[in-house]
């Protein structure tokens, strides 16, 4: 994934954490998807397939935030887009929530994307502080 990043973005901690966000979500968004995507008795769908689409591409829309952030040179436009990183990451966040009560083995992985979230959070704060 490659969106023309400035050389010093790829040794921010927070657009590392931030890649690494992406790859797990994936990966159990493709392990959850071979679970949930069987129909019920009824021969409904169960609807916690979605919640797996969301996770991905909530978790694809970190970086070009972080991108976006770092390139903006006003301050009231850089906030805006760490706000959006924010509401971002707070829906990736109840996402997993909502998927760790699916009927999946794939949501005992849960916890781990969910610990991930926690340590961008914190890198979160502190990159906004250099901003």
């Amino acid at each position: 994934m490659n969106y023309n990043l400035p050389s010093h973005l790829s040794d921010l901690p927070i657009y590392r954490k931030a890649m690494d966000i992406i790859l797990i979500s994936r990966s159990i968004s493709t392990y959850l998807n071979q679970d949930l995507s069987y129909l019920n008795a009824d021969g409904t769908e169960d609807t916690n397939i979605y919640f797996t689409g969301d996770i991905v591409q909530q978790s694809t829309s970190l970086a070009p935030e972080i991108i976006n952030a770092e390139r903006e040179r006003h301050s009231d436009k850089k906030l805006k887009h760490f706000e959006r990183l924010n509401r971002i990451t707070s829906k990736l966040y109840s996402n997993c929530r909502r998927l760790e009560r699916s009927k999946s083995n794939g949501r005992d992985y849960l916890p781990i994307l969910r610990g991930e979230l926690k340590k961008f959070k914190k890198l979160q704060r502190s990159w906004m502080m250099t901003l």
